[in-house]
């Protein structure tokens, strides 16, 4: 176990697990793809083109980065981070903050690259499904023609139920 020197300077504190970033970052994806998940799940009252770009929007948006600045407390310092473009834009309005313009516009190009991702997606699994059913028709009437159209031997048309023995 490491025991920081009393007389060192607060910054060579072993960090906790807890003030990581990347934690930080980790668990906002997770629980962005939870939500983005259920949203998806949510919508499936709607056609397949509305749910997927409206949810492709969002997951944009959610995941747009943003860069953001906190003063510090030594005299004309700041600490410089990125963080989702949402929250950004969401605390700089609240704060009446300078940084609010350039943040809502990444959230607006975030939204943009959503939808169209989630209307490329749309369009090769709609093209994957239409070259399924022309497949499957193709193989319906190739099963029509082999049998000919007419019943089989010993088959007048009727129903015949299966005997044992």
């Amino acid at each position: 176990m490491h025991l920081a020197d009393p007389g060192a300077p607060a910054s060579e504190e072993p960090m906790l697990i807890s003030d990581s970033m990347s934690l930080l970052w980790m668990i906002y994806a997770a629980l962005s793809l939870l939500v983005l998940l259920t949203g998806y799940l949510g919508l499936s009252f709607l056609p397949r083109l509305p749910r997927i770009v409206l949810t492709w929007t969002i997951a944009g948006v959610m995941w747009m980065p943003a860069t953001f600045e906190l003063p510090l407390v030594e005299e004309g310092k700041v600490y410089v981070g990125k963080a989702p473009g949402i929250m950004v834009a969401a605390v700089s309005f609240f704060e009446h903050g300078s940084n609010f313009a350039g943040a809502a516009a990444l959230v607006v190009v975030g939204a943009v690259i959503g939808a169209l991702f989630g209307l490329v997606l749309w369009w090769f699994g709609r093209k994957r499904i239409q070259q399924r059913a022309a497949a499957t028709r193709q193989q319906a009437q190739r099963d029509q023609d082999d049998e000919g159209g007419r019943p089989g031997p010993g088959n007048d048309g009727q129903r015949r139920e299966p005997v044992l023995g």
